[in-house]
């Protein structure tokens, strides 16, 4: 094989002419003709006891060449994109120039490459960064209303009329005038009052009615109902109320601190949830910051960008739902049944994300060039446990599974996040600053002579 000419015909798209000497093709031919021997079938001649010379003569001259080619191109090509240094992001499409016995074979390959991005002022960026929500002792309370209505028990009700958030079990049927309609009936039906369950006006006029209590329930469906033959109609509903239920929420007390969780009293439990809030609070106020950043990173990537690397991200979010479905017992052929989608709209589904997501890897990519980011070994060793441990299996196991040249470049990327976040300049919102009260210095300021 030899390289002809290498010429870049558009952005991100290099032609690579080859050409395979008449030896090297003739070799390829008989192998090619050698695989298909046995399959060979000519009237007159046993299975198998074909020569090649009638075969040819039966089927074409160029009965093997496709064959041949094919176990040439793909090597030929990879020797190719190394003498080029060519980073290729899709397969080659390859074209046939010439081909025959005496000069060999002439094709070209038709390269889709990575493209070239150009960022700068990745450095300094300003970002806006909202400030850590302070935790008060409302969202404390929310957190122990939790184990409140873990332990709460139920408690019947016999001596007053149902309210709101109570739990009934009723018995009712609809009717359009003296007409029950379809659908509108329901026996020992539970129902908690105000979760809106019911078309607006039901559930509050069941309020106030006692246990054994039988009433109607006048209600107007709205006019965009989902059943159009109900829509925009008045309905009388005759009720039965059959049963009331409240939960009864337990005191906060040690007693039930300490049978509820792992401390002894409300004190250390209330602690904990205030500690435990604030962490949460810091992680989601650097988590929105870091991805304020990377979106501003999205945003320099202005480079045309092959199609490719689009579709190929797509895919692989596809597969990633796929497994999902899969582990839950369905596919993505039945997640199309219930949504009522097809697989090209499914995919635009992604669209945006991957378009993101691609742009995303070549800036950071880019950066990490920029700044000679390298991972050590005890890196890549470090790394390599962490992945090990949340698998639970051990590292030459991942080793085998995971390619190293693509987990570096995984390592590198990250860096290069951390690089870019370090150097941002985080922007807090005008409203969320506590100015200095006028006459009063700066924090920092006293003392300064």
């Amino acid at each position: 094989m030899s390289l002809k000419s290498s010429n870049k015909t558009d952005v991100n798209t290099t032609e690579l002419v080859m050409t395979i000497d008449a030896e090297t093709f003739e070799k390829a031919v008989e192998r090619e003709y050698q695989r298909q021997r046995r399959n060979i079938v000519i009237k007159g001649f046993r299975k198998g006891h074909v020569s090649r010379k009638l075969a040819e003569r039966t089927f074409g001259e160029g009965a093997f060449y496709e064959g041949a080619i094919n176990s040439l191109v793909g090597p030929e090509i990879d020797s190719a994109v190394r003498e080029t240094g060519l980073n290729l992001v899709d397969r080659p499409s390859v074209e046939v120039n010439s081909i025959d016995k005496e000069n060999g074979v002439e094709f070209k390959a038709i390269c889709v490459t990575k493209p070239e991005i150009e960022i700068s002022d990745y450095k300094g960026m300003i970002v806006p960064k909202r400030s850590v929500k302070e935790i008060t002792d409302a969202d404390i309370d929310e957190q122990i209303d939790i184990i409140r209505k873990k332990n709460a028990r139920i408690v019947s009700v016999d001596d007053r009329p149902a309210q709101m958030g109570d739990e009934v079990v009723i018995d009712f049927e609809g009717f359009f005038g003296d007409e029950p309609f379809e659908g509108g009936k329901g026996e020992d039906h539970p129902l908690r009052l105000g979760s809106g369950q019911f078309i607006a006006g039901f559930e509050e006029q069941i309020v106030g009615h006692n246990v054994g209590d039988n009433f109607d329930v006048n209600v107007t469906f709205p006019e965009d109902y989902q059943m159009t033959d109900y829509a925009g109609k008045d309905a009388v509903f005759k009720c039965s109320l059959k049963e009331i239920t409240y939960e009864e929420l337990p005191e906060i007390d040690d007693e039930l601190i300490k049978d509820a969780t792992d401390f002894d009293t409300v004190e250390e439990y209330r602690a904990d949830i205030r500690t435990k809030l604030e962490e949460s609070a810091k992680r989601q106020s650097e988590s929105a910051f870091e991805s304020a950043i990377l979106e501003k990173l999205i945003e320099k990537v202005d480079a045309p960008i092959p199609n490719c690397m689009f579709e190929q991200r797509i895919d692989a979010l596809v597969n990633m739902f796929d497994q999902q479905l899969r582990q839950q017992g369905m596919d993505l052929k039945l997640y199309y049944q219930y949504t009522g989608m097809d697989e090209d709209s499914f995919r635009d589904t992604y669209r945006e994300r991957a378009v993101s997501e691609v742009k995303l890897r070549l800036a950071l990519e880019k950066i990490a060039e920029l700044e000679n980011i390298e991972i050590s070994e005890e890196e890549l060793n470090k790394g390599l446990e962490e992945v090990a441990a949340a698998n639970n299996v051990d590292v030459e196991t991942i080793k085998r599974f995971i390619p190293i040249g693509d987990y570096t470049e995984d390592l590198r990327v990250q860096k290069a996040v951390e690089l870019v976040k370090e150097n941002a300049v985080a922007e807090i919102p005008v409203e969320e600053e506590t100015p200095a009260e006028e006459g009063t210095p700066a924090e920092g300021t006293e003392n300064a002579e």
